[in-house]
């Protein structure tokens, strides 16, 4: 009797989860699909009329009046970002339903006047969105509270890149560096895939397609030259991270935290960082050259451009995501190297493309599944350890201040279980 009351919990807790992540998933697979399609008539739009980057401060004011003036509640700050959305599941904070359609305009403002931005925080923040709206339509425990919420962020990772392996185990794998709730698989795992099936084929949206021609032959020399070049990636991801981080943090004291103002400066930075490069390249996504830095050579200072105007754009106010500009810096630092490495230049911007998010996101598995997704099967050992080595790299730094640390990467350090990523990095200790 005790036996069968097991396998009759074990069967509803799953259709339970299997329920809710189908239900977290169509609604993301469907708001994504809006952002994905919306986004790319916008970023085609500010190409064909070069003018609209001059109206980029103004879309700053716009952008920071949403925020300052709709987007708290409660102590709740949507401008948090995905932060907001990490605190959430960790029960410190309470995701607002309101962020994701705030996030969304906030990002179509950001796209069509050429910031730097990508997509994955407002396919992230609106899974956050839509699950809190579950959670209080619904009514559930706080423990379903949070593994919703994983699921979300499940949904919209894997429903944005397309890749809804990857997805499952980001939802789980975001919020904490070395400790992941398993009990969150099954109803992650369903979001992601459900969100993905649909984006692509419901409505019909196609992701980018990265090619890697050619793959070199196992050896421990081209192993050596993997490991070197994690190292240079993580570390360029370190420098986005901080320079991003200080300046927000800069721009918040200096005006005394007035979002209106920040963006709106922010904005007329931009405006100025164009003009002197005499390029829209690096405003907007920029994806024409991130496709193009695998098939042939593009300017050596591509990487730092992106950098620069990416911190500016995040750091001051504007939104959207920091995945395909972390993809964009990666691949053309990679892209870069090729004259120095005597390694295929494709191989050398997946490597760079993996590697830059892996050190930001803080994610080595879901980093590690992500090229298996987009590249195939082939080098798999190569991405691996790539992987591996740019995750510890770059120490408890991150784009996400409120990543929780439950191991440390180095025995170096001895950090408190649950400690943040924030926390560690004011007491100087953010370097492994």
């Amino acid at each position: 009797m005790n036996a069968k009351y097991k396998y009759k919990t074990l069967f509803t807790t799953l259709f339970k989860w299997i329920f809710w992540g189908g239900v977290v998933g169509v609604v993301i697979g469907t708001t994504t699909a809006l952002l994905l399609t919306t986004n790319e008539f916008l970023g085609n739009t500010r190409k064909d009329n070069a003018w609209l980057i001059y109206f980029l401060p103004i879309g700053g004011l716009v952008i920071g009046y949403m925020y300052m003036h709709f987007g708290k509640e409660s102590g709740n700050d949507a401008a948090k970002g995905n932060n907001l959305v990490i605190e959430g599941v960790h029960g410190i904070a309470r995701v607002l339903r309101r962020m994701g359609p705030i996030v969304y305009l906030g990002t179509f403002i950001t796209v069509i006047f050429g910031g730097s931005t990508g997509r994955e925080g407002a396919a992230i923040q609106m899974g956050g969105s839509v699950a809190e709206a579950v959670n209080q339509f619904f009514k559930v425990n706080l423990l379903d509270t949070k593994i919703i919420l994983m699921s979300g962020i499940s949904a919209g990772f894997g429903a944005a890149f397309g890749t809804p392996i990857t997805g499952a185990v980001f939802g789980m794998e975001m919020v904490a560096l070395g400790k992941m709730k398993y009990e969150a698989f099954v109803p992650c795992l369903t979001a992601s895939f459900v969100g993905h099936y649909i984006t692509e084929f419901a409505w019909d949206v196609k992701h980018e397609l990265f090619v890697v021609q050619n793959i070199p032959e196992l050896s421990l020399m081209t192993f050596g030259k993997v490991i070197f070049l994690a190292v240079l990636f993580s570390l360029l991801s370190v420098l986005y991270c901080q320079l991003r981080h200080g300046l927000q943090r800069i721009s918040e004291n200096f005006f005394n935290k007035n979002h209106m103002k920040r963006a709106f400066v922010g904005g007329i930075i931009i405006v100025i960082l164009t003009l002197i490069l005499g390029t829209q390249e690096y405003n907007g996504r920029s994806l024409d050259m991130l496709e193009q830095s695998f098939t042939e050579e593009v300017p050596p200072y591509a990487f730092i451009a992106k950098l620069v105007f990416t911190a500016v754009t995040m750091g001051m106010g504007f939104v959207g995501g920091e995945a395909i500009p972390l993809f964009f810096m990666g691949a053309t630092l990679g892209n870069a190297l090729y004259p120095f490495m005597d390694l295929p230049l494709s191989f050398l911007a997946a490597l760079g493309m993996i590697s830059t998010f892996c050190a930001g996101a803080n994610v080595p598995i879901a980093a590690f599944l992500l090229s298996l997704e987009m590249f195939g099967d082939k080098g798999v050992e190569y991405f691996f350890v790539a992987c591996l080595t740019s995750y510890i790299v770059s120490g408890h730094h991150g784009l996400w201040p409120s990543q929780s640390i439950h191991e440390p990467k180095s025995r170096l350090f001895t950090i408190p279980d649950g400690e943040t990523i924030e926390s560690v990095e004011k007491r100087g200790k953010g370097s492994s």
